[in-house]
């Protein structure tokens, strides 16, 4: 039940990931504004790492789905 559950749950929170961290770099790099976190490079940082921990959840996600697990 648990990995079924999985199935489902580890390519969501990876597509969350994505969008949040993609969203915190743009507002670190000053590309999108209105934010305490505009400019600010500790947030361009934490953008890339939940970026790249999301997309490895998308990666691992779908390599398990296809029967190849890591």
């Amino acid at each position: 039940m648990l990995r079924r559950m999985a199935r489902y749950v580890v390519p969501v929170l990876g597509v969350l990931l994505v969008a949040i961290g993609a969203l915190w770099t743009l507002q670190g790099a000053n590309l999108v504004g209105g934010s305490f976190m505009s400019g600010s490079r500790l947030w361009l940082v934490i953008g890339l790492v939940a970026l790249v921990a999301g997309a490895t959840l998308l990666v691992r996600a779908v390599r398990t789905h296809r029967g190849r697990p890591l």
